[in-house]
């Protein structure tokens, strides 16, 4: 089922925010944000697949990704956990390995749930107005919404198979 949109805005020169509702409680969000078995169920636009994934979560503990494409190709990034409070915040830093824009970026998600609905906000701040210009530039919507429909697919799942209470 899905939950809803996904809304791209940019309220600042440097920063990108994507909003999106998921029909499912905040803790089994966290929970898919959270957990390599699950991140590789979804993670990743239609045609790409995350064959790596480390996840050390803690403050000052990394995560790296490393994402395959249909053709063969990869793309690995990776960062450092700010702040993790379950289940409603996480905040780290990401890096590309073969980035095509200057600076690390920090990204902050929020998930409030409301009536068994949780609305995720990530926030991306960029070193500039530059590197976030680049990326707007690239299909990075159209990723995320086809990445967030997958999602929607583990949500689910996780629901019926373990009810709300996981």
């Amino acid at each position: 089922m899905n939950g809803g949109e996904l809304s791209v805005t940019t309220p600042g020169e440097r920063e990108i925010v994507l909003t999106r509702s998921f029909d499912a409680p905040r803790h089994l969000v966290f929970r898919a944000l959270t957990t390599p078995e699950l991140l590789k169920r979804w993670l990743g636009a239609r045609g790409w697949n995350l064959v790596g994934c480390e996840i050390d979560l803690r403050v000052g503990g990394r995560w790296r990704f490393v994402h395959r494409g249909p053709d063969g190709s990869e793309m690995a990034h990776g960062g450092v956990y700010q702040e993790v409070i379950e289940p409603s915040r996480l905040i780290y830093t990401e890096m590309f390995d073969n980035q095509s824009y200057e600076g690390e970026s920090l990204i902050t998600q929020l998930l409030v749930e409301e009536r068994g609905m949780t609305t995720l906000t990530s926030s991306v701040l960029y070193a500039s107005q530059e590197a976030r210009d680049t990326v707007l530039q690239y299909p990075m919507a159209r990723g995320v919404s086809q990445s967030y429909e997958r999602l929607d697919t583990v949500l689910a799942d996780l629901r019926n198979r373990q009810g709300d209470t996981t």
